[in-house]
């Protein structure tokens, strides 16, 4: 006759035929549940490598995994595991292999079960904290959420990716960056790589084939002006559209427009204390804001003037796609006889990536995307006070914004 406490313990754990749980041991004092699992007598395990039934046991090694707490208690999952010796390899030194167990993976510290429980917490708050409640260490922690990552990669198919977009965002303070690479269409992080020199481009490209990716299936690919982008960009998909964000060619002209302001205000102190209200959008400034601004761009000032050719620069956007070609050749007209050097030389940048401005009115693509996943990023980083290393960067990346499957067993 079975037994009820066992049969319950069976089934939560998932162990399956021929193995079996032989006992339950309950710690009131230590607060732990210890559960332990052997198969039947007479059972012949196949070989792990060849499949085949001609084995013997050789021995078996003691393992112990954490398994999801019962009734709030440590829960631990302890087997002996035997080791087979298999006759038909034994002939090609395939010499003595550990069988795998069906609750968690081989080598693994933890359950199956407790390993989904710590990637759904990875998700909603820093490792560190996970590992302080669950009581583990936080590198076995990052170990799980590595090895999941990386398998849940292996898996993606990019087979129907037709539009990108890359751009790079920071890891620490200082030059340190990585490149994210996103799928605008399905909304997701498709690939992330230290780095945001051309060479970045040719690891996407080399990462993209692997995952059955078409090069000539890219249609459109959005990015900043980083040269470095541009010419890895050019190199690997020379048929697809290059189409410069809105955010980061707007962004040219509002540092220039603070160049203006900073060699201004050596003569002009009124200017002091007053960069964000020319850079920030007016409907983002406060009323006390509202009113400086309105009191200095009437004024016959430098600034205000560069101030006016960035107003009339985000125009460009809204015009018909027929006219923007003419519009932006009269705003160069303007910005280059300015006499104002850092809006000439910002017209000049914008000449030069004319091409990749303009194709915006035909594939209507930015960066919105990224730069909303950058945001989501850098709310990550402040939450986990940083990282120890750019690999758990990029895979924490890759485990909020890549909608990856996770392949674990119910």
């Amino acid at each position: 006759m079975s037994d009820p406490i066992l049969d319950l313990f069976n089934h939560s754990i998932g162990v399956q035929a021929p193995w079996r749980v032989t006992s339950v041991e309950f710690s009131k004092e230590n607060k732990r549940l210890d559960i332990t699992v052997d198969y039947q007598d007479g059972t012949k395990f196949p070989c792990p490598k060849c499949e085949g039934k001609n084995t013997d046991i050789y021995d078996r090694d003691t393992r112990s995994w954490r398994h999801l707490n019962h009734f709030e208690h440590d829960t631990y999952i302890h087997a002996k595991v035997p080791r087979i010796w298999c006759h038909d390899c034994s002939k090609d030194k395939g010499g003595v292999l550990t069988m795998e167990v069906p609750w968690a993976r081989k080598r693994g510290h933890f359950s199956y079960g407790f390993e989904a429980f710590i990637l759904q917490l990875v998700r909603e708050m820093p490792v560190l904290a996970v590992a302080r409640l669950v009581g583990e260490y936080d590198t076995r922690i990052w170990r799980v959420v590595h090895h999941y990552v990386k398998q849940a990669r292996e898996l993606q198919d990019f087979s129907d990716v037709h539009h990108i977009a890359m751009d790079e965002t920071s890891t620490s303070r200082g030059h340190n960056y990585v490149t994210v690479v996103a799928d605008t269409q399905q909304r997701r992080a498709i690939f992330v790589t230290q780095g945001k020199d051309a060479s970045t481009v040719a690891r996407f490209v080399e990462d993209f084939s692997h995952h059955n990716g078409n090069l000539a299936n890219i249609e459109t690919v959005c990015s900043d002006m980083s040269p470095a982008f541009i010419a890895g960009i050019q190199k690997h998909f020379p048929d697809a559209s290059l189409t410069f964000d809105k955010f980061h060619v707007t962004k040219v002209i509002g540092e220039a427009v603070d160049k203006v302001r900073r060699e201004e205000q050596r003569t002009q102190p009124m200017l002091k204390h007053s960069r964000y209200i020319w850079l920030k959008n007016e409907h983002n400034l406060t009323s006390k804001q509202k009113d400086q601004l309105q009191t200095l761009r009437y004024l016959n000032l430098k600034t205000a003037k560069a101030y006016q050719m960035m107003l009339t620069f985000k125009e460009l956007w809204a015009q018909p796609s027929s006219l923007a070609k003419a519009f932006l050749d009269k705003w160069y007209f303007w910005a280059t006889h300015s006499r104002l050097k850092p809006m000439v030389d910002a017209s000049k940048t914008i000449r030069r990536h004319e091409n990749g401005i303009l194709s915006w009115f035909d594939s209507r693509v930015n960066n919105a995307l990224i730069e909303s996943m950058n945001s989501l990023i850098q709310a990550m980083k402040r939450r986990a006070k940083g990282y120890r290393n750019v690999e758990n960067y990029i895979s924490m990346i890759y485990l909020l914004l890549g909608k990856l499957s996770f392949d674990l067993p119910t």
